[in-house]
């Protein structure tokens, strides 16, 4: 064994094999080798040369090797390559998604658009006016550049935006009702991704929460009775992740306004996930948009810029000029605000609803979200007729690939009731083939690109819905790398 471990290549010897820095080796050893990984920083190929040859020695030490001959730099070379070029991956990376939900929180939400990714660009790569006011030469407001098209599309007054929805409704809740009471429906204390909850975030605002009504039925007598000096306003929110159905009763906005009119509070409603348009025609009714809102008597709204409405991550917060002016002058707004890319891509994406028709068409989440069942069980059956001519699992026969019906989901926290019709392409390994569902949805969350679908009725399931027709290729090539084919 200790005779083993000296014929192990040097560490040295091996990082230079890995930049094909020929001049320091022998000739024999030259052809097998070739120039990988020039952009990766050398002490993150060192560690992993270093975990490489760790690993081949705990593999000696268990008798994994007899020859001395197999641990030559020329033999080991290509699964050390193969190790190294894995480890070096970027943690955070590109996936194919395959499930069919298209505002998937766990993914990233929603793409941008492309003129939006070409604002994002254009701001990382270079200077820009982001706090400059180039009719003045003084100093500006980031917000400016996006405040006009918010009250345009929204008829508001005025508008910012912070990094999240949290933080919108976390900032709306300090400056306007810090120590005193805010009086919500007990129906409308939701809970959204990652186990944050609604009262939660009051909490850390400042704000006391006076819960009113019954889980299912809240009476505008509630927010009445429940009305003290030390009241600072009524809140709205909704329920963008849930539905109660049956015997359920809500106090409609332009009710709540008037109420509260009468007592001098404001009224803030926080849409959750929100829109600019509505969906009806699509089959997807349910969701307000921020418009319906303002027009409603909302003092104060607010909803993500990421989710239905297909941009960047970021809280948007409109409404009432005095009101907004408030949160702008918090202290809060200096931690909570959005950077120049995020900026840079909202601005693109609002834009583009400048027009509604051309948003429907641009923005990638709207596409998704209103593709008709025609067009999806076409682009299903192209893809399973790819897997079947080029697949060479299907070719022997130890994969079937087909059309089945089923079901996509928007996400996000938007319109949790509506199910969208979808063709999927089923993948069902025979029986006797060496890899199963499970461990076929396993192997492909390891390819390069990783592919996400889902297992349903015994099936591992791609839905076209959320993979646009160019991915076909790779979703091909990911999974000749599941399955060990070339």
């Amino acid at each position: 064994m200790t005779t083993l471990f000296r014929h192990l290549p040097a560490v040295d010897q091996c990082l230079a094999a890995l930049a094909a820095d020929t001049g320091r080796l022998d000739k024999a050893l030259r052809p097998v080798l070739h120039p990988v990984l020039h952009s990766v920083p050398r002490p993150l190929v060192k560690d992993l040369v270093n975990e490489f040859l760790n690993l081949v020695r705990e593999e000696i030490r268990a008798g994994a090797f007899a020859d001395e001959a197999q641990l030559s730099l020329a033999a080991l070379y290509p699964r050390m390559l193969a190790y190294v070029r894995q480890g070096a991956k970027p943690r955070f990376r590109r996936v194919l998604n395959a499930t069919g939900v298209v505002v998937h929180t766990n993914m990233g939400r929603s793409l941008l658009a492309p003129e939006a990714v070409a604002a994002v660009s254009e701001a990382a790569a270079h200077y820009s006016n982001l706090e400059f006011d180039l009719a003045t030469g003084e100093r500006g407001s980031r917000y400016a550049h996006v405040e006009a098209l918010l009250c345009r599309l929204t008829g508001a007054e005025a508008g910012l935006v912070v990094n999240n929805n949290a933080a919108a409704v976390l900032i709306v809740l300090d400056t306007l009702c810090q120590g005193r009471e805010v009086i919500v429906s007990r129906g409308q204390l939701v809970e959204i991704g990652g186990s944050f909850r609604i009262p939660e975030v009051m909490a850390k605002s400042g704000a006391i929460l006076r819960e009113v009504g019954a889980t299912n039925r809240t009476h505008l007598r509630d927010y009445e009775q429940a009305i003290t000096l030390e009241t600072a306003a009524f809140m709205k929110v909704h329920t963008s992740n849930f539905r109660q159905v049956g015997f359920v009763k809500e106090v409609p906005l332009c009710e709540l306004k008037t109420l509260a009119a009468t007592f001098g509070l404001p009224v803030i409603e926080d849409l959750g996930s929100g829109s600019l348009l509505r969906f009806d025609a699509d089959g997807l009714p349910g969701e307000p948009t921020a418009a319906e809102s303002i027009a409603e008597g909302a003092d104060v709204v607010t909803f993500s810029g990421d989710k239905v409405l297909g941009g960047p991550q970021a809280g948007i917060i409109v409404g009432r000029r005095e009101i907004i002016e408030r949160i702008k002058k918090n202290p809060l707004n200096r931690a909570l605000r959005i950077d120049k890319m995020t900026l840079a891509a909202l601005e693109a994406t609002l834009r583009l609803y400048l027009d509604p028709e051309l948003a429907r068409g641009r923005v990638p989440t709207l596409c998704m979200m209103t593709r008709t069942l025609t067009s999806l069980r076409a682009q299903a059956a192209r893809l399973a007729g790819l897997l079947k001519k080029r697949l060479p699992w299907c070719l022997d026969g130890r994969l079937e690939v087909s059309v089945r019906r089923g079901v996509s989901r928007v996400g996000g926290g938007a319109f949790p009731e509506a199910d969208l019709p979808t063709a999927l392409v089923a993948l069902n390994p025979r029986e006797g083939a060496p890899m199963n569902v499970d461990g076929l949805r396993q192997a492909l969350l390891a390819t390069d690109p990783p592919l996400v679908a889902r297992v349903e009725d015994g099936a591992l399931c791609l839905d076209p819905r959320t993979l646009d027709s160019s991915e076909h290729t790779l979703v091909l090539d990911a999974l000749r790398q599941a399955l060990g084919e070339s």
